[in-house]
């Protein structure tokens, strides 16, 4: 039930006008929707999958997905209202879900994907212990629901290690 929610939100952090109101837009790079909710379902329903909601007066605010990796977890699909964006909200689901990919698969490592155009994105993550690769792929391509407006798009993983031991990531968080 809470898949159109989440598919919603999503949409309006990174794509169209609305998601200019707030600073992880991909408006200038892509037309078209990050997600449906069908996707949304899909993952929702994966066996290696969490989804993360964050809600403020029980309304959704906030979302990231979490997948289990053969050698870690990825973090993706993350979200904050754009409207709220900008006012911490961010930061502490992101510290939620690593300390949960940590706490539910006890992985050591997080790893993330980020267009590399968006600078100020990466130094975001950057700020929060991620670093870069230097691993790049090929924006992927979905024509059924996103047409890039810039050719060459490419993708920047990004890694953060986690405590290898069974305390918390951030102690004065939980």
């Amino acid at each position: 039930a809470d898949a159109p929610h989440i598919a919603s939100l999503v949409n309006s952090a990174y794509r169209g006008e609305s998601s200019r109101q707030g600073w992880t837009t991909e408006a200038d790079f892509l037309d078209g929707r990050r997600t449906d909710v069908a996707e949304v379902q899909r993952l929702i329903a994966a066996q290696e999958t969490l989804l993360l909601v964050c809600l403020r007066d029980n309304e959704l605010v906030g979302s990231v997905l979490l997948e289990r990796a053969a050698d870690g977890a990825e973090l993706g699909m993350f979200a904050i209202r754009p409207s709220l964006q900008g006012h911490g909200i961010g930061s502490r689901l992101l510290e939620q879900a690593e300390q949960t990919e940590f706490d539910t698969w006890h992985v050591e490592r997080i790893t993330l994907r980020v267009l590399t155009l968006r600078h100020e994105l990466i130094s975001f993550y950057q700020r929060r212990g991620y670093t870069r690769t230097g691993c790049f792929q090929s924006f992927p391509v979905n024509a059924q629901l996103w047409t890039p407006k810039v050719a060459g798009l490419r993708m920047e993983l990004l890694e953060k290690s986690l405590p290898g031991s069974g305390q918390s990531i951030n102690p004065a968080q939980r």
